[in-house]
């Protein structure tokens, strides 16, 4: 096999693994959901003055936080921290969140 051939084989074998390592990451939302449990509470019922996500349907959910992560809608700390979620994150939260009862 040539240098090349065996680099590039390499290459992709390698990339193919990280995006396999990011989907089984991305396979517990609950993981996710740990950002949210400080203001949200952890099954998304609120104690104090923030909203309560527990049960909201999923995409209000999302739609929100898209809004949040893309700037049209303002907050305090929900802009940056929904900028860290990539899409498929955020509809993995929605389902989460939409699914507690």
């Amino acid at each position: 096999m040539s240098k090349k051939l065996f680099v590039g084989v390499l290459g992709l074998t390698l990339g193919l693994g990280a995006a396999d390592a990011a989907r089984a990451e991305m396979a517990s939302p609950i993981i996710l959901a740990n950002t949210c449990f400080s203001c949200h509470g952890t099954d998304g019922q609120s104690a104090g003055a923030m909203p309560s996500i527990k049960g909201k349907p999923a995409d209000y959910i999302a739609t929100m936080l898209t809004a949040f992560r893309n700037g049209s809608k303002k907050g305090t700390v929900m802009n940056r921290i929904a900028k860290g979620f990539s899409p498929d994150e955020i509809a993995a939260l929605s389902k989460y969140f939409a699914n507690q009862q």
